[in-house]
């Protein structure tokens, strides 16, 4: 009889996480048959794959980081956040049985999830890490879950965090890699780089239209950094973000925009020029000597790369103060935020200060690499989990 198995998970990062698991596990078991159940977004990592979905895939305000701010919560509600909840509820409990195993992907979401369904499951604790806080205090329904001998399995997101919980008495915890780190091999897309000059990686993120708020103020940063230091930039971006939206944002700001993606300011005898491309993060951040980032995964996997970044508070949702303030308590030293928020206009003189003493630190840059692998880890957790899983099965 063929095994069924339904990975859930709540958000982007998330999402990415469980997508690149179910890939290998198709491949090692292909009797396997999978289905995928995004609780939080449209879980475009899953249709890309053309994987079965259950529940309602459906976007809200929140993005499902409302946590952060108490009043992204009421518009998720106003949005429909308990209706869509129940229905999810609802269409778990109707065709759970006839999976062998959930794979739950994230927080007490979809471990909660998992645990209403009465089926056996594995968690992967993407969101939360004891870095955060030097010791791990999950939430009682999340620990209530997790004891429950239908809990198979836990996977963190690093060594420190299953070291942590196996002291707390969850013997089933284990760090087998951190699977976004598996799909950072470079395309070969050419950058056009100039080798004698240090590369700065723009990252705005994925989210519209708060991309585009973040790139706004990313590019601010290269102007003052531009008249610092002989450096170049180059933008990762993500499809949802169009050539008019970019035609757009250099209008507003007093640049130009010419084709293929290149943003220029003409600035008294300095020029300086900012090159977007599409689909090329991975050659991107690996040429980097550092990034800039206003992104959640996107500057976990550059801090796993060895790298520098450097954070501004957005306008949110995702982005704010408080999210990257989170960010460095879990990615260390390799991160700094610049300022509590983005009206204060020295926040942009500040970050090419920093910027340019850090290209010039060679001991600081040599510990980001040391501190990288240890918060972030190396490639091969997708495999890794994914045969933990096969051999559960």
């Amino acid at each position: 009889m063929k095994k069924e198995v339904l990975f859930m998970s709540n958000g982007h990062g998330e999402d990415l996480n469980a997508s690149l698991i179910l890939q290998k596990l198709q491949k090692i078991a292909p009797n396997i048959s999978i289905t995928a159940m995004p609780l939080v977004g449209e879980g475009n990592a899953y249709c890309s794959l053309g994987l079965p979905l259950i529940g309602q895939p459906k976007n809200l305000p929140s993005g499902g980081i409302f946590y952060m701010n108490p009043l992204t919560l009421l518009k998720d509600l106003s949005a429909g956040l308990i209706g869509l909840t129940l229905y999810q509820i609802r269409t778990l409990l109707k065709c759970c049985s006839r999976y062998s195993l959930i794979v739950a992907v994230g927080d007490i979401f979809p471990i909660t999830m998992a645990y209403i369904s009465n089926r056996p499951f594995v968690a992967f604790l993407v969101s939360t890490s004891s870095f955060y806080e030097g010791k791990l205090n999950l939430p009682w329904l999340t620990r209530w879950c997790l004891r429950s001998p239908r809990c198979l399995a836990i996977f963190t997101r690093d060594a420190f965090t299953a070291e942590d919980l196996q002291q707390q008495g969850f013997k089933k915890a284990y760090f087998s890699g951190y699977p976004i780190m598996d799909i950072l091999t470079p395309t070969g897309k050419n950058l056009h780089l100039d080798d004698n000059i240090p590369t700065i990686a723009l990252l705005p993120g994925s989210r519209l239209p708060e991309a585009i708020n973040n790139l706004e103020l990313l590019l601010k940063v290269s102007e003052y950094t531009a008249n610092l230091e002989p450096v170049q930039f180059r933008v990762a971006l993500v499809e949802s973000i169009q050539e008019e939206d970019l035609k757009q944002l250099a209008k507003n700001l007093g640049w130009q925009y010419q084709s293929g993606g290149i943003l220029v300011k003409q600035k008294q005898n300095n020029t300086i020029e900012v090159e977007c491309y599409y689909g090329a993060f991975s050659d991107i951040i690996n040429s980097c000597n550092i990034a800039i980032g206003m992104a959640g995964t996107a500057v976990e996997q550059v801090v796993g790369l060895g790298k520098p970044v450097i954070q501004l508070p957005g306008k949110g949702p995702q982005f704010t103060y408080a999210f990257a303030e989170a960010q460095m308590r879990l990615l260390g030293m390799s991160v700094k935020t610049i300022g509590k928020s983005y009206k204060n206009s020295h926040v942009f003189s500040e970050a090419a200060q920093t910027i340019k003493t850090i290209l010039k630190d060679k001991d600081y840059l040599e510990k980001c690499q040391k501190n990288g692998e240890e918060r972030v880890g190396r490639a091969g957790g997708s495999l890794n989990i994914a045969q933990a899983i096969a051999q559960l099965l």
